[in-house]
């Protein structure tokens, strides 16, 4: 899933029952193309073998977005993320 933190809103998903490289590149994907941005666009993710793939680093050469990945164990980097998959499963699965 990619969240545009500016204005709060998902830009980019994908759902897969394994989690492989093209299940993390298919959002990022959708929201280059939904949102084609004009300036350096700024991608935090997280410590996972898919986001230090081969596919992944190609993808940031071809895109050209700033990549950012903070040190282990920061956990307040992905509470956006946190916060809406708590919200989805409140409001949609219990």
């Amino acid at each position: 899933m990619v969240i545009d933190l500016f204005s709060r809103r998902v830009v980019g998903w994908s759902m897969q029952i394994r989690q492989k490289t093209d299940v993390m590149l298919q959002p990022l994907l959708m929201a280059t193309w939904r949102r084609r941005p004009k300036e350096k666009v700024l991608i935090h993710s997280e410590h996972s073998s898919q986001f230090t793939s081969m596919d992944w680093a190609a993808f940031l050469r071809a895109h050209n977005p700033e990549h950012s990945m903070s040190r282990r164990g920061n956990c307040h980097d992905n509470a956006v993320a946190e916060s809406f998959f708590n919200l989805l499963k409140r409001e949609r699965i219990r």
